[in-house]
């Protein structure tokens, strides 16, 4: 799967948000200050390029949708992240959040609980 930049990943998130949206609502959805209509359409084109939204027309009007799903993206993506930063460890990554105070101890028993359930 190919790899977004921080742009095209928050057109995404809205997008993903929306589920389906035409230009003016996937701009809404952005935070302020809101880039320029003609900024998003280009970012939009090259997320369609990159095959992760599709469009249906109507008339002169796009309506967008994900091609890709968010937990797909997260999946590759924390993979790809734990692979290149913690050589591939799970538990090298669970370490660090743990030490840099990103997770807590009850963050952590939430994820065992979870991780019992999927089992």
């Amino acid at each position: 799967m190919k790899v977004l930049t921080k742009a095209e990943e928050q057109i995404m998130q809205a997008v993903w948000k929306l589920d389906k949206a035409f230009l003016k609502e996937i701009i809404d959805e952005l935070p302020d200050p809101k880039p320029h209509s003609n900024t998003v359409a280009t970012i939009i084109k090259i997320l369609t390029e990159k095959e992760f939204v599709g469009l249906k027309v109507f008339g002169r009007m796009h309506q967008y949708y994900p091609l890709v799903s968010k937990d797909a993206y997260s999946k590759t993506t924390m993979k790809t992240l734990v692979k290149g930063y913690f050589e591939g460890n799970f538990s090298n990554a669970v370490s660090f959040m743990v030490k840099e105070n990103n997770l807590s101890i009850d963050d952590l028993e939430l994820l065992l609980k979870q991780l019992k359930k999927t089992k």
